[in-house]
């Protein structure tokens, strides 16, 4: 990364920042114009660091995220439902497995050490 870059980004961060820092150094102005020194400051962030090397990376990895994220074979609605009960059943059943080991082992270790049991 080139010192240009990291200059880049070091004002990106300060951007966000001020932008909190105008937010809660005045608390006597309205909330709707607070909230916009947040947004403010968020979007000038990110198109300052959008203009540096690993902001512009980071838009390239995005964009192939999204397009991969289009080939991707969803499940139909009766799929997602039908493989969601599966998973529920499966959690129910394995629930009662074992909360019955757990009560074989309560009651062997009150029979060994003779506080009921049998």
């Amino acid at each position: 990364m080139t010192l240009a870059d990291r200059i880049k980004i070091i004002v990106a961060i300060a951007c966000v920042v001020l932008g909190l820092w105008g937010y809660y150094n005045y608390v006597h102005m309205s909330g709707g114009l607070r909230a916009l020194m947040i947004f403010g400051g968020i979007v000038a962030g990110a198109v300052v660091f959008w203009l540096s090397s690993p902001g512009k990376e980071f838009v390239v990895f995005a964009r192939e995220a999204w397009q991969e994220g289009a080939r991707v074979a969803w499940p139909s609605r009766q799929e997602t439902v039908k493989m969601t009960l599966i998973v529920f059943a499966f959690v129910v059943v394995m629930a009662l497995f074992l909360f019955f080991i757990d009560q074989i082992i309560a009651w062997l270790i009150k029979l060994f050490m003779g506080t009921g049991g049998a």
